[in-house]
């Protein structure tokens, strides 16, 4: 034999060999563990039971985390009773603005209807009557009229007044807007 082919037998050999051991070595791995009295069993693990001082303070705790959770709860459901009797306010508050802005709507309408039928009557009566009733009046009074009359109507009146009450009435309608914004 050549030394090549001598090299290629002992490889094989040595590869044979090898392949050996191994399944040797794997059933050898089982036989020790299934002889060895520490080895870990299917039976469930057993726990020792904590030290007294671990397990008092683990209920202590839990205690405490209940009382916490319990006083949670109780506050929310005191926030949603809350949250309801606000929102019921709401709603009753917005229907009372609601009926006051009716009321107040139809007091001004009432208001402004009766200024109306009394501007009317002024301007109806006889222009030397209604005189001597501005005549009588405080200014900011008989200027309110006068402003609201036809134009003809309360010329009519002013010439009728005496001259010093047509100047204050006059004075003061025209001053009236005066101070109102010009942009």
């Amino acid at each position: 034999m050549t030394r090549g082919a001598r090299s290629v037998l002992v490889i094989l050999a040595l590869m044979l060999a090898s392949a050996g051991a191994m399944r040797l070595g794997a059933g050898v791995g089982a036989a020790m563990a299934a002889s060895d009295p520490t080895a870990p069993t299917d039976a469930p693990l057993t726990c020792p039971p904590p030290p007294l001082a671990v397990a008092e303070a683990l209920t202590d705790r839990e205690t405490r985390v209940a009382a916490r959770e319990q006083a949670i709860e109780e506050r929310l459901a005191a926030l949603d009773l809350a949250e309801t009797a606000i929102q019921t306010r709401l709603t009753e508050l917005q229907e009372a603005e609601e009926a006051l802005s009716r009321l107040v709507t139809v007091a001004d309408g009432a208001a402004e209807g009766d200024l109306d039928r009394l501007t009317a009557v002024y301007e109806a009566m006889k222009p030397t009557d209604a005189a001597r009733l501005f005549a009588a009046m405080s200014s900011d009074f008989a200027a309110g009229f006068l402003g609201r009359m036809k134009p003809a109507a309360a010329a009519a009146i002013l010439a009728g007044m005496p001259p010093d009450a047509a100047f204050a009435v006059s004075a003061l309608i025209a001053g009236r807007n005066a101070r109102a914004p010009t942009e």
